[in-house]
């Protein structure tokens, strides 16, 4: 498979405090990724509630990455992720990255667990199906 046939396939699910940087962001996410291309990041996804965090919204637009936003019941419906006592308190859910890496790639399976790196969290889900960009 050649570059420009490579597919996108990942869903970085990012939860993060009030004014994180974009480079903060950016350095969870290279840490979560391990082994994996910056490249295969299909899309970012989070709370709805960080619709104008500018630090995620910079980071993304820097990546020209696709960021989708679950609302809480929509991520309250997902079972089994990581609790976060910040998240419960603030947002009132269980958690934020690890149910929105799953809510975006359409998935029941976590590559990469909540990741917590300077206050930024990270999760990764392989998408179960390519993941279009629409323009």
């Amino acid at each position: 498979m050649n570059a420009s046939a490579h597919i996108a396939r990942l869903a970085v699910g990012i939860g993060c405090r009030r004014g994180t940087s974009a480079d903060a962001i950016e350095h969870a996410v290279r840490i979560a990724l391990g082994s994996h291309a910056f490249g295969d990041i299909a899309t970012v996804a989070s709370i709805d509630a960080k619709q104008d965090e500018a630090g995620l919204l910079a980071f993304c637009a820097r990546h020209r990455l696709p960021l989708r936003f679950y609302t809480a019941d929509e991520i309250a419906r997902v079972p089994g992720v990581a609790p976060s006592h910040h998240a419960a308190k603030r947002l009132n859910v269980d958690g934020v990255c690890e149910p929105c890496a799953l809510l975006a790639g359409n998935t029941d399976t976590l590559i990469v667990p909540k990741a917590i790196e300077g206050g930024v969290t990270v999760a990764i889900a392989v998408a179960r199906t390519s993941i279009e960009n629409e323009t």
